[in-house]
């Protein structure tokens, strides 16, 4: 090792020492977070903490499957073990409930990165402040190439994501990414950082439709160790982030733990309760869901991933369809295309393409500038995508809403 890079080394590691004895508290809001008048995270993280899986048995797992419409205690019997031996009879109910309420339709999008920097410390993401990646921002001009390349593709619905850093990535900047993509899209997505309900209000005026965040586990004590500095180490300011978008008049809201950080049945559990309760206190929200598995990042080792293996994540998409048959299920280009394709034959309602996870990929006339946030399994083009879900009989569908 070279004496520059040793003296960077021990440089980082005394930064990392300061911040371990200056941490500050996961679970009380900084000033300028907006602190809701609501029960929901309480009631989530009692119903997690309260759910043994291993309780349930092959009778509880088939009376969930007999009923009409399922309940929590059915749903929790699903996600469980006992389920696995059924899990053939759950695909299937999951498939006809899929059919009934979204016929052979799969939606189409592609995410587009505009910036990766971040101020978060998290140690499972490619992105956290202390890996020492290639960090960029597209401009307002970067962003309208990039935006109008995908839409030649044929695509009317584009995910926006940043880094986590308000100070790089300010509520403005992606409120005028919003701005331009209205000009391309006819739906809008943002993943982004948390943000209180008005700056949520400004990006629906701005134009976008719906808004994900991936809680990533609900565990807070384990969040506490995944998350080390930064804005999202405020575990319920991350967690009640969807009720904040659907005060400031998001038309939806996606939910998400990232499955392998943690004991990934009481993460899908928490996960499709917290949408449960909010889909009852805002009856007019369109819920979705996102199904990511841990990929490799830089420093991936270091926080030993529950592995998740492809039965598992069948067992949680038809859990969530079966229990919330209105909502759409993403599959993530984390998961390889034989996966994917399997799974939108049978309970996935959405679709990513042509995915790129760096910083400006898309466009001709603009080069990649920033590091990617992880590595994706399924780069496949849109045409690639669009031609696959037809030969398997299946509806590709370019955006769901229009506004008129």
């Amino acid at each position: 090792m070279s004496q520059e890079h040793l003296n960077e080394s021990i440089l980082s590691e005394e930064i990392l020492e300061d911040q371990k004895k200056n941490r500050i508290d996961h679970m009380t809001y900084l000033p300028g977070m907006e602190v809701l008048e609501s029960d929901v995270m309480d009631q989530v993280v009692a119903a997690m903490e309260a759910y043994d899986y291993d309780k349930y048995t092959e009778a509880d797992v088939r009376r969930a499957l007999v009923h009409d419409s399922r309940t929590p205690e059915d749903f929790a019997a699903l996600l469980s073990p006992a389920a696995l031996p059924l899990l053939e009879d759950i695909a299937q109910a999951a498939r006809v409930e899929t059919r009934k309420h979204f016929g052979n339709s799969v939606y189409m999008f592609t995410p587009i990165y505009i910036a990766n920097y971040c101020e978060n410390y998290c140690i499972y993401c490619g992105f956290n402040c202390h890996n020492k990646i290639n960090r960029a921002q597209l401009n307002e001009e970067e962003i309208d190439k990039e935006m109008a390349a995908i839409a030649k593709t044929g695509l009317q619905e584009i995910l926006i994501l940043t880094g986590e850093s308000r100070s790089k990535s300010t509520v403005q900047y992606i409120g005028e990414a919003c701005k331009i993509a209205k000009k391309y899209f006819k739906v809008i997505g943002l993943e982004i950082y948390p943000v209180n309900s008005d700056e949520y209000a400004y990006l629906h005026e701005c134009g976008a439709d719906y808004v994900t965040v991936f809680q990533e586990t609900y565990n807070s004590d384990k969040y506490e160790t995944l998350h080390l500095a930064g804005h999202k180490r405020i575990f319920p300011y991350r967690l009640n982030a969807q009720e904040r978008a659907l005060k400031g008049g998001m038309r939806g809201v996606g939910f998400a733990a990232l499955l392998g950080l943690d004991d990934f049945r009481k993460d899908a559990f928490a996960t499709g309760y917290h949408a449960y309760l909010l889909q009852r206190k805002y009856p007019h929200a369109e819920i979705a869901f996102s199904c990511p598995r841990l990929r490799p990042i830089i420093n991936n080792d270091r926080i030993n991933p529950m592995d998740v293996h492809e039965t598992q994540l069948l067992q949680v998409v038809c859990a969530y369809r079966l229990f919330m048959p209105f909502a759409n299920i993403t599959i993530s280009s984390r998961e390889c295309a034989r996966v994917r394709d399997n799974l939108v034959n049978i309970a996935a309602t959405k679709i990513s393409a042509g995915v790129s996870t760096g910083i400006g990929e898309h466009s001709e006339e603009t080069e990649k500038k920033g590091d990617d946030q992880f590595e994706i399994d399924d780069g496949r083009s849109v045409q690639e995508v669009y031609d696959t879900l037809l030969k398997n009989n299946l509806q590709p569908v370019m955006s769901d809403y229009i506004y008129v």
